[in-house]
């Protein structure tokens, strides 16, 4: 089984007329700004994972600072899921200023969502605030079966992209010490986090509820960072994530092969991994 864990579809009203939705929300233009940058709805989502052999996929919106859209978008991906159910899962997204962020989260799972994000820090990177503002949902998603939460990360060095936050290494293990007991997914490989894996007092323990998503790997990393990850001792914490509609599954196949990653391996990566998160109460071999 292929599961794609990262992937944004917008409706129709915001797809349609994206400028519109501009007005106040910076780090949406700064990703969407040109038309090169592609909105998608759930229909273009399902023909591409047919067309690239991916099976299920998790799909979420965009962290809207404005409510309304927030709600838009959420309403969007839960809508998605009930025409999609043997296909999709969802995850409820919107900026953590919101002061009705924790509420939202709980509207979205009780209707059905199975889980938060991707939430984003473009401006803040993930400082003291933001760990304060994210307690509630925290602890909302563990009291629903301890949902995963996703959260943007970014490699703190290296060259300048739309999107690409002030957050620090610090400040990304601080997000794992915080909260131990919550199931994190670190989009875009954890910002490189995963390599303190290696330290011998504490990180094994602070990071044993996080996991990894690929999502951009091919603009971040070269394709070693798979065997990389195998060789930490993480591999069964990977998820294969394209950032669709950034890029399409088949450049991450590329990857893939390019890896030198064992078979066993690569299925963990494309699906299992996932599969246990995303389904905690199935018997592994049961197929799902």
């Amino acid at each position: 089984m292929i599961i794609d864990f990262h992937t944004h579809i917008f409706p129709g009203a915001i797809r349609n007329a994206r400028k519109k939705f501009f007005d106040n929300e910076p780090a949406f233009e700064l990703l969407y700004g040109t038309p090169k940058s592609q909105l998608v709805g759930v229909d273009a989502l399902i023909d591409t994972m047919d067309e690239q052999g991916v099976d299920f996929s998790a799909v979420f919106g965009f962290p809207w600072i404005n409510a309304d859209t927030a709600r838009l978008n959420n309403d969007y991906i839960l809508e998605a899921v009930a025409r999609y159910p043997d296909r999709l899962k969802g995850f409820a997204c919107f900026d953590m200023s919101w002061d009705g962020a924790a509420g939202e989260a709980d509207r979205c799972i009780k209707a059905g969502l199975s889980g938060v994000g991707e939430l984003a820090f473009y401006l803040s990177g993930i400082d003291e605030e933001a760990l304060n503002r994210l307690e509630p949902v925290m602890e909302i998603c563990r009291a629903a079966g301890n949902l995963p939460v996703m959260i943007h990360t970014n490699e703190p060095v290296g060259h300048m992209y739309p999107g690409k936050t002030p957050v620090t290494i610090e400040q990304i293990y601080g997000l794992a010490q915080r909260f131990p007991d919550n199931k994190i997914v670190l989009a875009h490989w954890g910002g490189g986090v995963l390599f303190y894996h290696l330290l011998k007092k504490n990180a094994k323990k602070v990071l044993k509820n996080i996991w990894y998503d690929t999502a951009a790997s091919p603009f971040l990393y070269d394709a070693n960072i798979y065997r990389a990850a195998a060789a930490l001792g993480v591999i069964d914490k990977v998820l294969f994530g394209t950032d669709f509609p950034l890029l399409k599954p088949a450049r991450y196949y590329k990857d893939f092969e390019a890896s030198g990653m064992s078979e066993e391996e690569r299925a963990m990566v494309s699906g299992k991994n996932a599969a246990a998160l995303l389904w905690p109460e199935v018997d592994p071999g049961s197929g799902i």
